[in-house]
């Protein structure tokens, strides 16, 4: 990205001049952005230092040298490496909450902040939800972003990849929840014997492999742990289907991400009322069941298990 001599810009004249640079660059926006001028927005506000924008006269506020010049790095490489701009910022949003992330994990972007900012009403009572689970986390933003709405809870977090765990401690230090936050290392329910919870989140890796390999560029530079559901997409989605009862109190419910594998999911399972959840900024995908529910189809679920490792 040229520095034009590194010119005397606003914020709202830099912002555009990204934009332009972004255009028709055969980049996939798709990572907290759907566009080149809110990537352009996203990259420069967060350089300047002024997300969240709490003023329109931010937008009139003189870009730096120094933050120019930082600004056409990160761009250039953005272009080049096809890489999502979060990992170049090391900076993402999500359900209004900044966190930190990296190559370790993938970029936050679920349909479940809108559920966490409803407090999954109507379906969880409020004042009883007293202890969650957040299983694959990856960079904790679910289980966090669920701390902060659920002040009186007490949250787990859990992943089978350390690396991404090493990145969910440091959000939770960043958020000051070491006392209601716990990270755990888990093959999903391996690690967490004889805890039961009122509230499971899953956002667990649903793409099959297929779709996997066909993804944009930014998708592979994600890692594929956390992408990659086998070959119906829904190798861990069974297995934490089968065994959630295990891990929920007897009002207990969970909700589980399956995106673009949904419509798999049902035909796997015809006969099982999924509750799909609807929404209002986007997204797809997410369904939730109560206990009585899994328990009822338990037998299904479990005929889909196979042989997962932390399988007992």
């Amino acid at each position: 990205m040229p520095t034009n001599s590194l010119k005397k810009h606003t914020i709202g004249e830099y912002i555009r001049q990204v934009e332009s640079s972004l255009e028709n660059k055969e980049l996939f926006f798709g990572h907290g952005t759907s566009n080149a001028l809110d990537e352009a927005a996203y990259i420069v506000l967060t350089i300047t230092e002024h997300l969240p924008v709490t003023s329109e006269d931010v937008y009139q506020v003189v870009v730096t040298e120094p933050q120019q010049k930082q600004i056409s790095k990160i761009v250039d490489r953005r272009i080049k490496e096809k890489v999502p701009a979060a990992y170049l910022l090391q900076e993402a949003w999500f359900a209004g909450l900044r966190f930190y992330v990296n190559e370790d994990v993938l970029v936050p972007r679920s349909p479940f902040a809108e559920l966490i900012g409803d407090l999954f009403s109507p379906w969880v009572d409020y004042e009883k939800t007293l202890s969650i689970l957040d299983l694959c986390t990856g960079s904790g933003c679910i289980g966090i972003a669920a701390a902060k709405a659920f002040p009186h809870a007490q949250v787990d977090i859990s992943d089978v990849s350390e690396k991404a765990l090493i990145v969910a401690r440091e959000n939770i230090k960043r958020h000051d929840l070491e006392d209601r936050v716990v990270p755990i290392k888990s093959d999903l329910y391996a690690s967490l014997l004889g805890k039961k919870y009122d509230l499971i989140m899953s956002n667990p890796p649903y793409v099959c492999i297929e779709e996997v390999e066909s993804l944009p560029a930014e998708y592979r530079n994600e890692p594929r742990l956390g992408l990659d559901g086998g070959e119906s997409g829904l190798d861990l989605v069974h297995y934490i289907l089968a065994f959630a009862p295990e891990h929920l109190h007897e009002q207990g419910v969970i909700f589980v991400e399956v995106g673009s594998s949904a419509e798999t999911l049902e035909e796997f399972y015809p006969k099982v009322p999924f509750l799909w959840q609807d929404f209002e900024y986007g997204g797809d995908g997410v369904f939730m069941l109560t206990k009585s529910q899994l328990l009822e189809h338990h037998k299904e679920f479990v005929a889909n298990t196979g042989s997962h490792p932390s399988q007992d």
